[in-house]
C-alpha cells in the first residue's frame, strides 16, 4: 500500500476531498519525521512504534568503483 493508496481509502470512506486527506497524511508523516530527527522515540498505542536505534559502524564496500567506505 503506497501513501496515495492511504489517501484514496480514507477519503472515499470518510467523503473528506482527497486535497484535505492528502494534506492531513503528510503533516502526519512530517510531525513524526520531526520527532525522530530530534531524537524523539513516536509511539502510537494499538499502531506501533518509531524507535531510533544507534548501532556500531561497519565497512562496506562501493563494488562499482571497489573502495571501502563506513556505514
Amino acid at each position: 500500500m503506497t501513501k496515495a493508496d492511504i489517501v484514496l481509502n480514507i477519503s472515499d470512506d470518510l467523503g473528506i476531498d482527497r486535497a484535505d486527506v492528502q494534506a492531513t497524511v503528510e503533516k502526519f508523516m512530517k510531525e513524526i519525521k520531526s520527532s525522530l530527527e530530534k531524537g524523539e522515540n513516536v509511539y502510537l498505542r494499538g499502531f506501533g512504534s518509531f524507535i531510533i536505534k544507534t548501532r556500531a559502524e561497519k565497512t562496506g564496500r562501493n563494488i562499482s568503483k571497489n573502495i571501502a567506505i563506513k556505514i
